[in-house]
């Protein structure tokens, strides 16, 4: 079952006796992406009760997404006694939150699906993106905020923070130097605009940011 949160004492109240993680979802009526979104959050959640799932509603609650440095819904973070350890941005399927945070497979249909399992009309092909990050590079803000001007749903790992994924990263790229990006299993170091569009397919997709 969701807790819907008001505000952030009481998040603080219902999760910190949590040792293991939990699942903070971000929407808001106002964003008709987090709006369509919604329904597979609750379905995700309801797959996998081993986690405790929580809902802030922005439009209502506005002290607990600056905390964990969400701008923009919809995003749902997977938290350890207070310590993002997951990120997904950006509008999405079960089979997305699948993937991002239980390691489940790709979405191989070339057509997205709803979270009833109806196909969704004109539906971009199903995507599998993670952004490797760090907390001072200003690159990486650009090329986040590049896949959300393209309505790209992605996974975040900073790994600035996380040694073992920064260890992955140099053994299958050979560099250090982020941002990287897994786009369906093909690496792209930096922010390779035209390398970036090729893979996700975006025809005639918005400038880059200055």
């Amino acid at each position: 079952m969701i807790q819907i949160i008001k505000n952030y004492s009481q998040l603080v109240t219902e999760t910190n006796h949590l040792k293991g993680p939990l699942i903070l979802g971000f929407f808001g009526d106002f964003s008709q992406g987090a709006k369509d979104t919604l329904p597979a959050f609750k379905a995700f959640c309801e797959k996998h009760p081993q986690w405790p799932a929580y809902l802030v509603d922005v439009g209502k609650t506005r002290d607990v997404h600056g905390r964990f440095a969400v701008a923009e819904v919809p995003a749902v973070i997977l938290v350890r006694q207070g310590r993002v350890e997951q990120r997904l941005v950006g509008t999405a399927t079960v089979a997305t939150y699948e993937h991002a945070f239980a390691g489940g497979p790709a979405v191989p249909q070339t057509a997205r699906t709803t979270a009833a399992g109806t196909p969704a009309a004109a539906a971009r092909p199903a995507r599998s993106v993670t952004v490797f990050t760090t907390q001072s590079c200003s690159w990486c803000v650009r090329v986040k905020n590049y896949l959300r001007q393209n309505n790209v749903a992605f996974k975040e790992v900073d790994v600035g923070r996380d040694q073992r994924a920064a260890m992955e990263l140099v053994r299958r790229t050979g560099q250090q130097g982020v941002p990287q990006l897994d786009i369906n299993g093909s690496y792209v170091v930096g922010f390779d605009k035209a390398k970036i569009d090729r893979l996700l397919g975006l025809s005639g997709a918005a400038s880059a940011m200055n």
